[in-house]
């Protein structure tokens, strides 16, 4: 397949794109500055701006477009920033494939697990009503803008967890501290966060690439855990321990509404659609997606 991807450059962009190649698929990046490559195109979602030409003869789009969430501060101007930078980009997609004759069958835009706010223990389904925070609020109306692809292109919305990955992303700054001995959970704990780790990630779109599945998809594990249970995990095959509980207080504190949404907040997912639709998880357990994520994943067996 020709796949266009915008936010190919972002650390499940990079990961994925490799994924597609080594599958036998071409990638082509939608990039904003000067494209370094023919395997590059410009682009300027804020101000609506992509020439149709550049969808043309693609078989699917893959949109992973987005300011990171926990990057800064949520200021008024912040939190619109975390919305247009979904939004536009999205919209411009949509309305450059609007205006082709024969559009990529698919498109696949990311979306996120926070879709349905803090539901505690509740087990969440595709079919599970939205939340109401501002999260929820951002991915509701980033699912609406996807919607407006043409009548007869494949729509798919994942909306994925927590990712898993060795460097980067929700790992970025709580590995480090695991490995120096001094993380630990977050809150209580007792919060449901939906894990996935980030091979699982890519190989999970590239079945839905592969795949008639549309709507919403659940992206995480299907196992599901706690943030307790993920950080002893992580600390277990890191050897290191995990005592240093943050309080919800302090969390408040300093990260305001950050802290709830982003780090409080439960979700309980279970992935129905991916596991009805047949896909294999690489890590299906908690202990072996921490066992990859510390490096040493194998190493038992070896021993």
């Amino acid at each position: 397949m020709r796949i266009v991807m915008a936010g190919a450059s972002g650390l499940l962009g990079t990961h994925m794109s490799e994924t597609f190649r080594d599958a036998g698929h071409e990638v082509t990046a939608l990039v904003r500055r000067e494209p370094a490559s023919s395997g590059e195109i410009l682009w300027d979602p804020a101000n609506g701006l992509l020439d149709p030409s550049a969808l043309a003869g693609a078989d699917a789009v893959v949109n992973l477009s987005g300011a990171g969430i926990g990057d800064r501060p949520w200021t008024r101007k912040r939190v619109d920033e975390l919305l247009g930078s979904r939004i536009e980009p999205t919209r411009t997609l949509t309305q450059a494939m609007r205006q082709l004759d024969v559009p990529p069958a698919t498109f696949i835009s990311q979306s996120g697990a926070n879709y349905y706010g803090d539901t505690g223990n509740t087990v969440l389904r595709e079919d599970a009503p939205a939340g109401s925070g501002i999260l929820s609020r951002i991915c509701v109306e980033w699912e609406s803008a996807a919607a407006t692809a043409p009548a007869g292109v494949r729509v798919v919305t994942p909306r994925t967890g927590v990712v898993l990955s060795r460097s980067g992303g929700a790992m970025g700054r709580l590995l480090p501290l695991l490995r120096l001995g001094v993380g630990g959970p977050f809150g209580d704990g007792r919060q449901f966060w939906p894990w996935i780790t980030l091979p699982d990630v890519s190989a999970a779109f590239l079945f839905l690439l592969e795949s008639p599945v549309s709507g919403p998809v659940n992206l995480c594990a299907p196992e599901d855990a706690d943030v307790n249970t993920i950080v002893e995990e992580l600390a277990r095959a890191l050897h290191r321990p995990a005592i240093f509980r943050v309080p919800a207080p302090v969390l408040r504190l300093v990260m305001r509404n950050l802290a709830e949404e982003l780090l409080l907040s439960s979700q309980r997912m279970e992935p129905a659609v991916l596991a009805a639709a047949g896909f294999r998880w690489q890590h299906p357990a908690l202990a072996q997606a921490a066992q990859w994520v510390a490096g040493t994943e194998g190493a038992e067996a070896l021993d």
